[in-house]
């Protein structure tokens, strides 16, 4: 299946590019209104781009008046993605969406390199979201943690459905001229082609380590990356930056996968999940 990364694609604004999806992710929602990082938020990159938005949103309230009836109306599942500062944002957040029929599952965003993080640990925020809901929960995980498999163990251990990865990583870009940084709050999220070989790292990890439903991103603009995320381990891939250059990309990206499949001998996408292990595919528990 392919997905878009939260925050990557307005759906109301391209609903057209959203329908394309099979899954259509929203921008990470907090409970209360946010206006995000203070400008400039977005650098270009010789491989990529650099984004500090600071999960600017309308809050939870807002998305239940005004967007999620017409998110609904697209057609493709919905996930939401929700972030916080402390366990308790999460589960708020998730007792809220519990009962809403509109959405498919809930997106744990718990690596943002644009905010403070929550004090708690990422099994913790599973464990308290957990608490408060019955939907599919996915944490969304970044690359940069050292203990990248231990954390992905736990989480599942905390009641995690499946894993998110990756988030970006925090970059740096300097202005030609005046060698300061490009971003209003100096340092940002590195997205696009630099981010895959790390990205591909963490899904093939994180499926030895645990074996479980795999959302791979990072860096993925044909068919042959979606290909390779699969192989790693992922069960489905999303596309994030390739989506501001290319919104015709979900449909060109599928065609592309199908044929890399097919040269492969392969019938399904599901038939190429988890190929780069020598050993075998993991199974899952």
């Amino acid at each position: 299946m392919i997905f878009n990364a939260s925050g990557c694609l307005d759906a109301l604004e391209a609903p057209e590019v959203a329908r394309a999806l099979d899954v259509f992710v929203t921008k990470t929602v907090t409970p209360q209104p946010r206006e995000g990082n203070r400008p400039v938020r977005i650098a270009e990159t010789e491989a990529g781009m650099l984004n500090s938005i600071g999960l600017e949103n309308p809050g939870i309230e807002a998305l239940f008046a005004d967007k999620l009836p017409q998110l609904a109306q697209l057609g493709a599942p919905l996930w939401v993605s929700v972030g916080g500062f402390a366990a308790s944002d999460y589960a708020e957040l998730c007792a809220a969406l519990d009962d809403r029929p509109e959405v498919a599952a809930i997106e744990l965003n718990l690596s943002c390199p644009n905010v403070e993080e929550a004090p708690e640990s990422a099994s913790e925020i599973v464990h308290a979201a957990r608490r408060e809901t019955r939907k599919t929960l996915y944490a969304k995980l970044s690359p940069a943690a050292a203990d990248l498999q231990d954390t992905a163990r736990a989480v599942q251990a905390a009641g995690a459905d499946g894993l998110t990865l990756v988030n970006t990583m925090r970059g740096l870009a300097l202005d030609d001229t005046t060698l300061q940084p490009r971003l209003g709050r100096e340092t940002g999220g590195y997205s696009g082609p630099g981010l895959k070989p790390i990205a591909l790292a963490a899904v093939y990890q994180c499926y030895r380590a645990t074996g479980m439903p795999i959302v791979g991103m990072g860096g993925i603009s044909t068919g042959r990356d979606a290909l390779e995320f699969l192989a790693a381990g992922a069960a489905s891939i999303a596309l994030g930056t390739i989506l501001f250059s290319d919104p015709d990309a979900p449909g060109r990206v599928r065609r592309e996968l199908a044929d890399e499949l097919a040269s492969r001998g392969l019938s399904t996408a599901e038939a190429a999940t988890g190929l780069a292990h020598s050993q075998g595919p993991v199974s899952v528990a």
